[in-house]
């Protein structure tokens, strides 16, 4: 039996979900724990298995022994269900019957654990959280409005999948079954339901509709039911970003769910969190989007990961793209069926495009009030063309808009946008080429959704309450200027572009990596700086018994010290992690106690201790170096005075110890005040940002008191310990509160804006980019227009621009704007 399961590719679990009977029972069955069950068991297991005719008898020869054949087993063979597998003679009535009077143990439900209920739970949330955003982005994509375009698929080139009896999981000699030859957008999930492997590649050209299908095979997986599938949650992964030589498989779909559902960080009873726990107990279904995007030098790699696990997915990929790794790799993504979307028609053209620009749009009513005559009369003359077939012009143009990308570029510009003839697009001195037609639809896309509307006065009688509304309305749909919205957008797209290959995820956490590294620490340091200077005035004018010349001398020493210390620490962290600060995905509670799950308090608190020391002890060091500058200044002492510099570095190290120290007790505190974000916390990048900035306010209201007092009555301690080795050393109380307040107050307020999320969103995105013109000064609301203008669409925490196609062409347009820009040259390679 555990032959049969191996080959069917189940696990336990998973059988057990197919033919009704508890794991526990097939455990025994495997382990030869249990023998001669009766044959509706049997029956149970061979269904589930779908086995063949020779492989039943083995299988009641060996787990119903006194019940040999002529008992006909009922099922299925290659898929059939109408009947036993063969004829069978009618047992004889004089036989002594199955003794049903004791049931056996076996059937009996085996009770859920705790781990089991929990992820039962998660999985049901996350499925309910995904189909909701997913629902709301194919809404956002207007991908019903007016109807569904007719996207086909047939069946991929045989090159490009694994042979059938693969893909079916059949065991030798087993004739498969034949696949559906084609089919549309509303047949994919049926045709994922009939695979057995769980695998399936959907190819097709750019902007063909491969993202579009993965929406509606999610969506329609989560509100229908399937065989052994039925318990996974699908799951939309954007795999462009994902660089198989440095993160394995299993790890990255865990880092993604983290970012995207950052509920799930909680722990489960078994220490792992809700989102490794899904990931390993197969509960989980990557739909892996855009494998085409993936740097060209590692999508071998990617396809060989992917050989190298038995996980049911779904990939979808332009197919030169694929057809060039599945040649590198020499084989195709294994088990996986492969289906190729179709270019639309001009009668799909005719009927779609004569229905997008209502009667209103025309002046007018047509008649019926369907809105067909006013499309015609738009489109009437060019759809004349593409159905005639006799026009070069229209044959390129019919090429152009045989994909849903370019349909909806086209339908955008000419169908809701003023004025525009579309019958311009069958100049042939304008567009010689399909690729000059596609270059027109891209230039024109953003000034279109962002030409100026004038939004439609309020009127509900009320004036005050209109007024109000008409507000909201104005903040909430700006008129930006369609070409500084270009710029921005341009900027945008280049930002994603590295040397080694294009990223696709815009991450707000992630714009200020736009800025030079040289630009970003400096900006630090001057923060830093800023932050520790008004600190250090503001405690030392208020309780220090100095006078107030002396206060400002020592704030001008001390800040510009300190920032210098934060900005080293800084460029350190750019130069090998790049400087940018993922979001927390958690949340603080200041009181009550936290709703994690299987909290490991003790490893928390050490991990995040060993991440602080380093900041800290760096901070105590720019403290020492500044209380050495002010010596210097106020006794006029050479900054090379053997006695200065041996005071320098027992400060050094003593000052070093107490904030490295204090830091990490700090931030382990806050570690155990951590919770996760809730579940529809986080399910945009506003909602993300929003948790985030909360998070970082209420971090600092921890941070400032505790710190404090960790520094004052710290200090003390350490300097007792390390009087006996360092000779006498001078720590009162007071004086380490006004230190430990200068190091909490300036240390906390420099945390929170150089070296969390949200903080370098503000210096970077709402401060410098702006200034220096590449952002508006609001970017939070302008790319949250431009995903509802269809700039941009959501994944996750993360938007991205409509289609890669825009992207690398508003990247094109942004660099050979700048004065600089020169189009790059390669050397010939030597003969």
């Amino acid at each position: 039996m555990r032959r049969l399961r191996t080959q069917a590719g189940l696990t336990q679990e998973q059988m057990a979900e197919r033919s009704g009977v508890s794991v526990r029972t097939i455990r025994r069955l495997e382990t030869g724990k249990a023998a001669d069950h009766r044959l509706g068991t049997v029956n149970l297991l061979a269904d589930a298995l779908d086995l063949g005719a020779e492989d039943r008898r083995q299988l009641a020869a060996v787990l119903a022994p006194a019940h040999p054949s002529p008992i006909p087993l009922q099922g299925k063979v290659n898929g059939d269900s109408s009947g036993p597998f063969e004829p069978e003679p009618e047992p004889d009535p004089e036989s002594e019957p199955e003794p049903e009077s004791e049931p056996e143990p076996e059937s009996e439900p085996e009770p859920e654990s705790e781990v089991d209920r929990v992820l039962a739970g998660a999985a049901a949330e996350l499925a309910r959280e995904v189909g909701r955003r997913w629902q709301k982005e194919e809404e956002q994509r207007r991908v019903h409005d007016p109807f569904p375009l007719p996207v086909r698929w047939n069946r991929a080139p045989a090159r490009l999948t694994d042979h059938a009896e693969n893909i079916q999981r059949l065991p030798p000699g087993v004739r498969p079954e034949p696949m559906e030859p084609a089919g549309d957008l509303r047949s994919v999930a049926e045709a994922y339901r009939g695979i057995p492997s769980g695998r399936l590649v959907i190819l097709g050209r750019a902007g063909s509709g491969k993202s579009i299908m993965a929406i509606r095979l999610v969506l329609d997986l989560l509100g229908g039911s399937g065989p052994d599938r039925s318990r996974r949650v699908p799951v939309i992964f954007g795999v462009g970003a994902w660089d198989a030589t440095a993160v394995a498989l299993r790890d990255w779909l865990v880092d993604l769910l983290l970012r995207d559902y950052p509920h799930l960080a909680r722990r489960t009873p078994g220490g792992s969190t809700l989102a490794a726990a899904l990931v390993d107990a197969g509960l989980i279904l990557p739909v892996l989007d855009g494998f085409d995007e993936i740097a060209e030098g590692l999508r071998q790699e990617a396809l060989e990961a992917l050989n190298a696990t038995s996980l049911p997915l779904v990939l979808t990929s332009r197919a030169g793209e694929y057809a060039e790794a599945v040649s590198a790799a020499r084989a195709p993504l294994v088990w996986a069926a492969g289906i190729e979307l179709a270019g639309l028609t001009p009668d799909d053209l005719s009927a779609y495009l004569s229905r997008t620009t209502r009667p209103a749009a025309q002046g007018g009513r047509a008649p019926g009030g369907d809105g067909g005559e006013g499309g015609e009369a738009l489109w009437d003359s060019v759809l004349e063309v593409l159905r005639s077939g006799n026009d070069p012009a229209g044959g390129r143009l019919a090429e152009v808009l045989s994909t849903p990308l370019m349909i909806a570029l086209a339908r955008t510009m000419y169908s809701e946008a003023p004025g525009r003839d579309p019958a311009e697009l069958l100049d042939a001195g304008r567009f010689p080429t399909a690729s000059s037609l596609e270059d027109h639809l891209l230039a024109g896309f953003v000034p279109t959704v962002y030409r100026p509307r004038v939004a439609e006065r309020a009127a509900t009688g009320d004036p005050d309450r209109d007024r109000r509304q008409d507000r909201r309305d104005r903040d909430r749909r700006r008129n930006w200027d369609p070409d500084r919205a270009r710029h921005w957008l341009g900027h945008l797209a280049h930002h994603l572009v590295r040397l080694d290959r294009d990223r696709h995820d815009l991450a707000w956490w992630q714009i200020g990596e736009s800025l030079p590294r040289s630009t970003r620490v400096l900006t630090v340091a001057l923060v830093s700086a800023l932050c520790v200077t008004v600190s250090d005035w503001a405690v030392v004018l208020l309780v220090a018994p100095i006078t107030p010349g002396e206060a400002l001398v020592q704030g001008a020493v001390v800040g510009p010290v300190g920032g210098l210390a934060f900005g080293c620490f800084y460029a350190v962290m750019a130069a090998f992690g790049g400087g940018s600060f993922a979001p927390s995905q958690v949340r603080l509670r200041l009181r009550g106690r936290t709703d994690g799950i299987g909290r490991r308090p003790v490893r928390t608190f050490t991990d995040r201790f060993a991440a602080v020391v380093p900041g800290g002890f760096v901070m105590g060091i720019g403290c020492a170096c500044a209380f050495a500058l002010q010596r210097a200044l106020y006794e006029g002492r050479s900054l090379t005075d053997p006695a200065l510099v041996e005071a320098l570095l027992i400060n050094m190290l003593v000052l070093g110890l107490i904030f490295s120290s204090a830091a990490g007790l700090v931030f382990g505190l806050l570690a155990a005040l951590e919770t996760p974000l809730d579940v529809g916390s986080a399910a945009t990048p506003a909602g993300l940002l929003s948790a985030n900035r909360a998070t970082v306010y209420r971090q600092v209201l921890v941070i400032v008191p505790v710190l404090t007092l960790a520094i004052a009555l710290g200090g003390g301690l350490v300097a007792r310990l390390l009087a006996g080795v360092l000779g006498p050393l001078s720590w009162k109380l007071p004086e380490g509160l006004v230190i430990g307040a200068v190091g909490g107050l300036g240390g906390g307020l420099s945390y929170a804006l150089c070296f969390t999320a949200w903080g370098q969103w503000l210096i970077f995105s709402r401060l410098l980019l702006p200034l220096t013109g590449k952002l508006p000064w609001s970017p939070e609301d302008f790319l949250d227009d431009a995903y509802r203008r269809g700039v941009l669409r959501r994944s996750g925490a993360v938007y991205q621009f409509r289609h890669v196609r825009l992207q690398h062409h508003l990247g094109h347009t942004y660099r050979r704007r700048q004065g600089n820009y020169t189009p790059a040259t390669f050397p010939m390679p030597p003969r």
